[in-house]
C-alpha cells in the first residue's frame, strides 16, 4: 500500500538518474572537502545539516512526479541555499547576499506556483508525466510554459535575474561550489522535465534561445573584465547557463544536459581550487596570432566540427538548429588550436591537430552518449532554422572573433569614446550589489 502511494508521486527515469548521480557525486566531494575547510567554525554542525538537507531536497525534486512534491522540494532547496549563503548572520554583507538570493528565489517560486496551478487546471492532474503527455493546446498551457521559463531563468541566473549570483561570493567556498555546480542547473532540469510540452510550441523555444543567447554573450564579456576569482567564476557560470539555454531553445535538450553535467563538475573543481589562486590564470599569447597560424587553427576547428558531425551519425552538416552546436564545436576547436600553437610556434602544428581531434571527438562521444541514454525521453528534437537562429549564429561568431582580436589592441591605441563608455557601462553592470561588498576587513565579523 505504501509502495503504491510512493509510486504515485515519484517517477524515476534516466533524467532523474542523471541528476541524482550528478548531485550525489558533487555533493559527496563538497561534503568531504568541507570537513577540513570548515573545521573550527562555530557553526560547523549547522552547516553540515543544511548541506545534507539541501542535497536531499534536490534529489527529491529530481524524482518528483507530483507538482506539490516538486514545488515543496524546489522551495526547500532554495531556502536552505539562501541560509548557507548567509552562514554568518552577523556579517552584514553576507546577510545582504542571502536576502538578495532569497528575493530572487521567492520570485521564482511564485512563477512556479502559478504555472503549476494552470497546468493542473488544464489537465485535472498533479502528475508531471500525465501533464507532459496530455496538456491541451490552450492559453493555460502557453502561460504555464512561459512562467516555467521565468522560474528556470531565476534559478539559473539568466539575465536579468543574474544579480543574486554575482553578489553571492560572500558564501563559504563549498557553498559557492555547490551553488554554481548544482543549484543553478535547476533551471535546465525544470525545462527538460517539461520538454515534451515545449516541443509543441516552437515560438517559446525561440524565446528560450534568445534569453540564453543574451545571457551567454553578457556573461562571457563580463567574465573578461573581472579581477576577483570568485566574481569571474560567477560571470562565467552566467555565460555557461546562457549557452545551456541556447541549446534548450534549439531543441537540443540532450546536449544541454551533457553541458549541464560537465559544467557542474568543472565549476565545482574551479571553486574548490579557487583558494589557492591569487588571480585568474588566463591564456596570454606571446604574439598576435599570425595569419597562417590563425588559418591553421580555423582548419583545426573545421576538423573538430567534422568529427562531431560524423560521431553523431549525421551524413552531412545539419541544416536545422543543430548547426548551433556545430558552430560552438568549431569555435572551441579553433580556440584550442590557437592555445596549443601559442602564437607562431609552427612546430606545434601536428600537436594542435591531435589535441583538437581528440578533445572534439571526446565531446562528440559525450553528446552521443547522452542522446543515446535519453533517447526513450526523446529530448533531441532539432528545430527548423529560422531567422532568429541565423542571427544567433552570426552574433556568436562575431562576438567570438571580436573578443579574440580586441585583446591585442595596443594599450595606447585610439579607442573611440563610445567604446570606452560601453566598456565602463558593462564593467559597472557586472558588479555585485553594493550592500554585498565588504570594503574593509573590519566589516567582517568573525563571531558566529
Amino acid at each position: 500500500m505504501l509502495w503504491t502511494s510512493v509510486k504515485q508521486i515519484v517517477h524515476i527515469d534516466m533524467l532523474s538518474m542523471i541528476m541524482i548521480s550528478l548531485v550525489g557525486f558533487i555533493g559527496s566531494v563538497i561534503v568531504f572537502f568541507s570537513k577540513t575547510y570548515m573545521q573550527g567554525d562555530i557553526l560547523y554542525r549547522r552547516f553540515f545539516w543544511n548541506i545534507l538537507i539541501l542535497l536531499a531536497s534536490v534529489i527529491l525534486m529530481s524524482m518528483a512526479d507530483n507538482l506539490i512534491l516538486f514545488l515543496t522540494a524546489w522551495c526547500y532547496s532554495n531556502w536552505f541555499l539562501a541560509t548557507l549563503i548567509v552562514h554568518k548572520s552577523s556579517w552584514k554583507a553576507a546577510q545582504a547576499s542571502g536576502r538578495l538570493a532569497l528575493k530572487n528565489f521567492i520570485l521564482g517560486c511564485s512563477f512556479l506556483v502559478v504555472a503549476f496551478i494552470l497546468l493542473s487546471q488544464a489537465t485535472g492532474s498533479f502528475s508531471i508525466q500525465y501533464i507532459t503527455q496530455n496538456a491541451p493546446y490552450t492559453w493555460h498551457t502557453v502561460s504555464a510554459l512561459l512562467l516555467l521559463l521565468l522560474a528556470g531563468m531565476t534559478q539559473s541566473a539568466i539575465w536579468p535575474f543574474h544579480r543574486w549570483l554575482i553578489s553571492s561570493p560572500n558564501s563559504p567556498t563549498p557553498v559557492s561550489a555547490l551553488m554554481h555546480a548544482g543549484m543553478v542547473n535547476g533551471g535546465g532540469f525544470l525545462l527538460a522535465r517539461f520538454a515534451p510540452l515545449y516541443f509543441n510550441y516552437p515560438k517559446i523555444l525561440c524565446s528560450i534561445f534568445i534569453c540564453g543567447l543574451l545571457s551567454a554573450l553578457v556573461g562571457s564579456l563580463w567574465k573578461l573584465m573581472q579581477h576577483d576569482v570568485k566574481r569571474m567564476l560567477a560571470c562565467s557560470t552566467m555565460g555557461q547557463m546562457g549557452f545551456m539555454f541556447v541549446e534548450l531553445g534549439s531543441g537540443l535538450f540532450a546536449p544541454a544536459l551533457a553541458h549541464l553535467c560537465w559544467h557542474g563538475m568543472f565549476k565545482a573543481y574551479l571553486f574548490l581550487a579557487s583558494g589557492s589562486s591569487a588571480q585568474e590564470k588566463r591564456i596570454n599569447f606571446k604574439h598576435f596570432p599570425g595569419f597562417i597560424s590563425f588559418l591553421f587553427s580555423v582548419g583545426c576547428g573545421g576538423l573538430g566540427s567534422f568529427i562531431f558531425v560524423i560521431i553523431n551519425n549525421k551524413n552531412r552538416f545539419p541544416s536545422d538548429s543543430s548547426l548551433i552546436i556545430v558552430e560552438i564545436v568549431f569555435i572551441l576547436g579553433t580556440q584550442l588550436a590557437l592555445t596549443v600553437l601559442d602564437g607562431t610556434s609552427f612546430k606545434r602544428f601536428p600537436l594542435a591537430v591531435i589535441v583538437t581531434a581528440f578533445m572534439t571527438g571526446l565531446y562528440a562521444a559525450n553528446v552521443y552518449f547522452f542522446d543515446l541514454i535519453l533517447s526513450p525521453l526523446k529530448l533531441l528534437q532539432p528545430q527548423p532554422l529560422t531567422v532568429i537562429h541565423i542571427i544567433g549564429l552570426i552574433v556568436i561568431m562575431t562576438g567570438w572573433i571580436s573578443l579574440l582580436f580586441l585583446r591585442y589592441l595596443p594599450h595606447k591605441a585610439n579607442v573611440p569614446d563610445c567604446f570606452l563608455r560601453l566598456y565602463v557601462t558593462a564593467l559597472n553592470s557586472s558588479q555585485p550589489d553594493p550592500a554585498t561588498i565588504t570594503s574593509h576587513r573590519n566589516g567582517y565579523d568573525y563571531k558566529g
